[in-house]
């Protein structure tokens, strides 16, 4: 610290860890902040969280309620096994309207009742203040305070005149504002020294989501944009958003083995480390097949992979992979493979992207399998922003040299008319396409590399198929034409090729 320089307060925890890293350690204290957000979107909980947290530190915590009762704060708190009682310095506040305001004989000649009422309630409040000393405050909320100001002025008032008076008894408090009276009033914000708005979404399909952005932290700097958080047992988790370039690890530039010689010639050697591979085809291609495969390898070679699939049930995926001799039960037994079926409609992007990173950062997983970006697509509010969270999302497995394996089902069986629900064909780094084909009577299917930014790889088109409970590769189908479009021919030029260049 330079002379002169003023001393640097310790930050305020949250006790919730994704939302201290939100703020980059926490609260400044001996400010007023403001927690904002419709009913149900989590501001009780997050304030209670707040001062829990802050008892824990030793700090004295006071909840001022101007809405609900002491005993419907103290429920909300046991539903999260919270128990206040056992904490001596968290002491709650219950303000509500005397009698003698409810009484319809009661006559102010002079004053408007709100006026009464409000420096009733305030003057209740700073009472508890001076008896309980506290150093850490929330107020529940200030709808109430705005509907007895009666107007804009008296209450900007109100609230610059409370935040001197706890400012000079060095005191944090955080204010909660539903916005149910005036929706766009500003005052609240310019006055605060920080902001945090919280929301609650409804999808079309499937349960509600939470998502938070602090509007403003004057004087710290802060992770910005939205953040995913889930209200659980034990008060709220918040995933903050995803940044690749903050997570980058040395890692050995390497190629890493399919476990099957002929794929590794395809690949050109195999997949390389921190690189992506999309593979891409119709239903019942064997692409989850084939991911499984580099899996099954990965483990064998005594690394951690992780499978995250959004279609197919635990049960399946297993059997399907004994009956290829490729069986993950002893892997997942020995902590090597772990599999995570995830439910589109309950989960939120920023939620799955922190279980990747757990599987990544914990559990040292070296090959990540998403199968597939169809369910990651569902799982998505909005479409618009997939490509944009995928990109992060990938970027980081790359900086933490993860090899990511992502299928895609393409719409279509046959033809050349196959379309992809999104094109993330540019984001991959290596292409594996697969296709069914007909021929002599026979549906078979192919497998080919058309792209592979980290090397070279064969060009040619080999057959793919399952012999003797084995995933097998067969040699190049060097004697067509027009596999890929589902139709081959044998003959150097097609028919109707001839034909229509004769007439």
């Amino acid at each position: 610290m330079e002379p002169g320089e003023p001393p640097t307060l310790s930050l305020i925890t949250t006790g919730i860890n994704g939302l201290d890293n939100v703020l980059e350690g926490g609260f400044t204290p001996h400010r007023l902040y403001l927690i904002s957000g419709n009913p149900g979107s989590g501001k009780t909980t997050l304030a209670l969280s707040l001062l829990i947290a802050g008892a824990a530190q030793g700090q004295r915590c006071l909840y001022v309620t101007l809405s609900e009762s002491r005993e419907e704060v103290r429920h909300v708190a046991r539903s999260h096994g919270w128990d206040l009682d056992a904490w001596a310095n968290f002491e709650i506040c219950e303000v509500v309207a005397s009698e003698g305001i409810l009484d319809q004989e009661a006559q102010f000649t002079m004053f408007h009742p709100a006026e009464v009422e409000l420096t009733e309630t305030t003057k209740s409040v700073l009472v508890e203040v001076e008896r309980v000393k506290p150093t850490l405050v929330v107020f529940d909320s200030l709808s109430e305070l705005r509907l007895l100001a009666q107007g804009s002025l008296r209450y900007r008032r109100q609230i610059l005149a409370l935040k001197q008076y706890f400012t000079g008894r060095k005191a944090t408090v955080f204010l909660l504002d539903d916005g149910t009276s005036e929706p766009t009033d500003m005052h609240l914000q310019s006055i605060a020294h920080g902001v945090i708005h919280l929301e609650q979404l409804a999808p079309e399909y499937g349960a509600e989501r939470r998502r938070m952005r602090v509007i403003k932290m004057r004087g710290r700097s802060y992770r910005g944009g939205y953040h995913d958080f889930i209200i659980q047992t034990g008060g709220l988790q918040v995933f903050p958003r995803l940044v690749a370039s903050e997570h980058h690890e040395e890692y050995a530039e390497e190629d890493v083995s399919s476990g099957l010689e002929r794929l590794d010639l395809l690949l050109g050697g195999g997949l390389r480390r921190g690189t992506n591979t999309l593979v891409l085809g119709p239903a019942g291609t064997g692409k989850s097949t084939l991911a499984t495969q580099f899996v099954h390898a990965a483990t064998e070679r005594g690394e951690h992979a992780a499978i995250f699939t959004f279609e197919e049930g635990l049960d399946t995926l297993l059997a399907r992979a004994e009956a290829l001799g490729i069986g993950l039960d002893d892997s997942i037994a020995s902590g090597r493979a772990a599999i995570q079926l995830i439910n589109p409609a309950e989960l939120s992007p920023g939620e799955f992207a922190h279980r990747v990173r757990k599987a990544v950062e914990v559990d040292g997983a070296k090959v990540v399998v998403i199968d597939s970006l169809n369910g990651y697509l569902n799982a998505m509010p909005e479409e618009r922003f997939l490509i944009v969270q995928l990109h992060e999302l990938l970027s980081y497995l790359g900086q933490q040299g993860v090899v990511t394996i992502l299928v895609m089902a393409q719409h279509g069986l046959l033809g050349s008319q196959m379309m992809t629900p999104v094109d993330a064909s540019y984001l991959a780094d290596t292409v594996i396409l697969l296709r069914f084909f007909e021929t002599h009577g026979e549906v078979r299917q192919a497998i080919s590399v058309v792209k592979k930014r980290s090397g070279p790889h064969e060009r040619t088109i080999r057959d793919l198929s399952t012999i003797e409970g084995r995933l097998t590769l067969g040699e190049p189908l060097r004697g067509y034409h027009g596999i890929l479009n589902g139709t081959p021919w044998e003959s150097d030029v097609p028919p109707q090729t001839v034909t229509s260049a004769t007439q």
